[in-house]
């Protein structure tokens, strides 16, 4: 395994309310693929800080991988929602599409 994939685990066993730990595992997780358990990550990290737009979006893009284009659609309509409020142009204009395609 990946010193540094690893190194994610230990900071999350280390500090397990810490979002940053826990967006950076599932961003690790997200990379090699493993989707289900990046999503776990993500939603732990949203729980601690719901208007993440980012990780909205890597949630629904991992629920898009899982096959799961409701829970995918929501992720997505949440990000949009926050990048209209966070005035972020270029998410906003990603998700539109995503939420087009879906």
């Amino acid at each position: 395994m990946d010193p540094s994939f690893q190194r994610q685990r230990q900071l999350v066993e280390q500090y397990p309310d810490n979002e940053m730990a826990r967006f950076s595992l599932g961003k690790a997780l997200y990379d090699a693929g493993q989707f289900a358990e990046a999503r776990d990550q993500f939603r732990v990290a949203l729980a601690k800080k719901p208007e993440w737009m980012a990780v909205h979006i890597l949630t629904g893009r991992c629920e898009l991988s899982l096959g799961d284009r409701s829970a995918a659609r929501a992720a997505f309509e949440r990000a949009r929602d926050l990048a209209i409020a966070q005035h972020h142009e270029g998410p906003l204009a990603e998700m539109e599409q995503a939420l087009s395609e879906l």
